[in-house]
């Protein structure tokens, strides 16, 4: 296959041609729960009783059920110990930390991207962490709500050095390529039409798990892969760290996302106690990155008798505090800090080792360039 590239930047129509997101399906499990090492089939009770809100349901239970990937490196990813890890875990472990006082007390549920929402509508879960985009399809017709935005991400094509791809590439230099992606998602829909405004053609394989999408790109079955960029820093990663790939061997491009991926929360509609909940953790977590409040300094911050009045709200030592209203605890917020971090920590603890920098993105805070902006809490 020819692979001459020709050297045209276009980026500003790229993101014109922008209508749908994706989400990276990694997993091929989709109700194996783990809490901390213990493994259930996610059905031994109800998530949600009929007419209740999930926040009795959750206190009930003691344990947060939290839908994750499970195997989206830097998002969630199940170790052979059974631990989850990644930056979705910790937001699963924010929110249990809010509502139970203890991050630990969390059932990551893995499931599929066709089959997320489902799992989400039918209670199986409390929330799904799941690197779900934000679109206006998914939260007008689904019977669910969307979050904050956590990660703002956008859709990116991996190929080799050796075929030719640089950093700089577009999608003006694909013509002729085997793309692989996985189905389930509007990843095909975005490639395809990108495709057809720079006037070249592709031709599009799909497989139920983005794993295969790699291999195939590792034994030549396929020219280019395609997903979320986190996604394909994350798969680099593991392998380069595997030995599978030489650092340089695959290139991430092109330099302006092909798409708007804005990652976060989803919970089920007409549920507002907690969508507050849910939202406000995830705030919680931008005040503190904003003030300068880590895990490590937190128990100074509040014996400050100075303290900044809206941190002494958010942390439940001021008498103006609103999570009792909320039906948590006055330290909720403070619990979250504490035991697993602010987003800069979230953030740096998970993905720093992809390679994927926070620093000039749109997860910088507002006052930094970038889109990170919580309310005031007050």
């Amino acid at each position: 296959m020819s692979k001459k590239l020709k050297v045209l930047m276009l980026p500003l129509v790229v993101l014109a041609m922008i209508a749908a997101a994706c989400t990276t399906d990694t997993s091929d499990t989709t109700v194996a729960a783990t809490s901390g090492d213990t493994q259930t089939d996610g059905t031994d009770a109800a998530a949600q009783p009929e007419g209740g809100s999930t926040l009795d349901a959750v206190k009930a239970r003691g344990t947060l059920r939290c839908g994750v990937s499970g195997s989206a490196a830097g998002f969630s990813e199940t170790q052979p110990d059974g631990s989850v890890t990644g930056f979705d875990a910790d937001y699963c472990r924010a929110v249990a930390a809010a509502v139970l006082g203890d991050a630990t007390a969390v059932e990551f549920v893995e499931t599929t991207a066709a089959e997320r929402f489902t799992v989400l509508s039918s209670g199986e879960i409390d929330v799904l962490m799941r690197n779900t985009t934000f679109t206006q399809s998914r939260d007008t017709t689904l019977g669910l709500d969307f979050g904050p935005t956590t990660y703002f991400d956008g859709q990116g094509l991996m190929g080799t050095a050796d075929d030719g791809f640089t950093p700089e590439s577009t999608l003006a230099d694909i013509g002729g390529a085997v793309l692989c992606t996985n189905a389930g998602t509007t990843t095909e829909k975005n490639i395809t039409e990108g495709a057809a405004v720079f006037g070249v053609t592709i031709e599009l394989r799909t497989v139920e798990q983005f794993p295969e999408a790699i291999e195939g790109l590792k034994a030549g079955d396929c020219d280019l892969v395609t997903t979320d960029a986190s996604g394909l820093y994350g798969n680099r990663a593991q392998a380069e760290a595997a030995g599978d790939i030489a650092e340089g061997d695959w290139v991430i491009f092109p330099p302006a996302p092909i798409s708007k991926e804005p990652l976060g929360p989803v919970y089920r509609q007409n549920d507002s106690q907690w969508a507050d909940i849910v939202d406000w953790t995830v705030f919680a977590t931008f005040i503190a990155d904003e003030k300068g409040v880590t895990s490590a300094n937190i128990d100074e911050v509040i014996a400050d008798a100075e303290i900044d009045p809206e941190l002494a709200r958010v942390f439940g030592v001021s008498e103006e505090e609103l999570q009792t209203g909320m039906g948590l605890e006055a330290d909720a917020f403070y619990q979250v800090v504490k035991q697993v971090g602010n987003y800069d920590e979230i953030f740096t603890n998970n993905l720093e080792e992809l390679k994927i920098s926070r620093e000039g993105s749109f997860n910088m805070q507002w006052n930094a360039g970038g889109l990170i902006y919580a309310p005031p809490a007050r």
